[in-house]
């Protein structure tokens, strides 16, 4: 009867399923192993060499609504020391610029009525969901989708707005129109994998506007001068 028993209790630990992985659970190993070899650089195939059930796991469960890897996801849920230290594997080449706001839909549909989070966030989970947001259509806008383009300019036009009332060292930029678009679209083309879209945006605002002088614009219309 007890061999049985014994049989029986193999037989149970055979059958029950192995550890549950989990996305958590995942970034959690990775961020200990990058602390422990502390890599100058690391890419997906840096990730596979270490740690293959991760690997396997982020390319079965981690996708993008277009279907592709989300490895933003990934390397916006890393410490942010190692967060800018990932080197995709292929730089994104240049495209033929396309139009189609279908791929805008899918791209902001789990969040359609959150879109206030670039006027107005109102706490870390709606600014979030507002790095969220503009990634996937950076990454839209990357592959040459000028509808995902013309869309995320629109909304970060409502973010940097706001930035320039409450930021002295932004309000520089205010009367600088086409020199703002130009910085706002390079940031779209150059951006990869470092960490949140808009601290990369606010930040690239920041430092590109030191020693502009401001510009004091008169309309002698609203003045009477009688």
């Amino acid at each position: 009867m007890l061999l049985c028993s014994g049989k029986l209790r193999t037989m149970y630990r055979c059958l029950m399923p192995k550890s549950l992985i989990s996305f958590k659970s995942v970034i959690q190993t990775i961020n200990k192993l990058l602390a422990e070899e502390n890599p100058e650089v690391f890419n997906s195939s840096w990730i596979f060499g270490r740690t293959p059930r991760s690997y396997r796991f982020i390319l079965k469960n981690v996708r993008t609504d277009l279907g592709t890897v989300d490895w933003d996801r990934v390397t916006c849920s890393l410490e942010w020391k190692f967060q800018r230290r990932w080197t995709p594997g292929r730089r994104m080449c240049a495209r033929a610029k396309y139009r189609n706001y279908g791929e805008v839909k899918r791209a902001l549909e789990k969040f359609h009525d959150k879109l206030y989070v670039f006027v107005s966030p109102q706490d870390r989970a709606d600014r979030r969901i507002r790095d969220i947001l503009a990634v996937s259509l950076v990454r839209l806008a990357q592959l040459g989708n000028e509808s995902a383009k013309h869309k995320l300019l629109k909304l970060l036009r409502f973010t940097i707005d706001h930035w320039i009332e409450q930021y002295y060292f932004l309000s520089r930029w205010q009367g600088y129109e086409t020199e703002l678009q130009m910085q706002v679209e390079g940031c779209i083309r150059r951006y990869r994998y470092s960490g949140s879209f808009l601290r990369y945006l606010f930040r690239t605002l920041e430092y590109s506007g030191r020693g502009r002088p401001p510009l004091l614009t008169f309309q002698l219309s609203e003045y009477n001068l009688q």
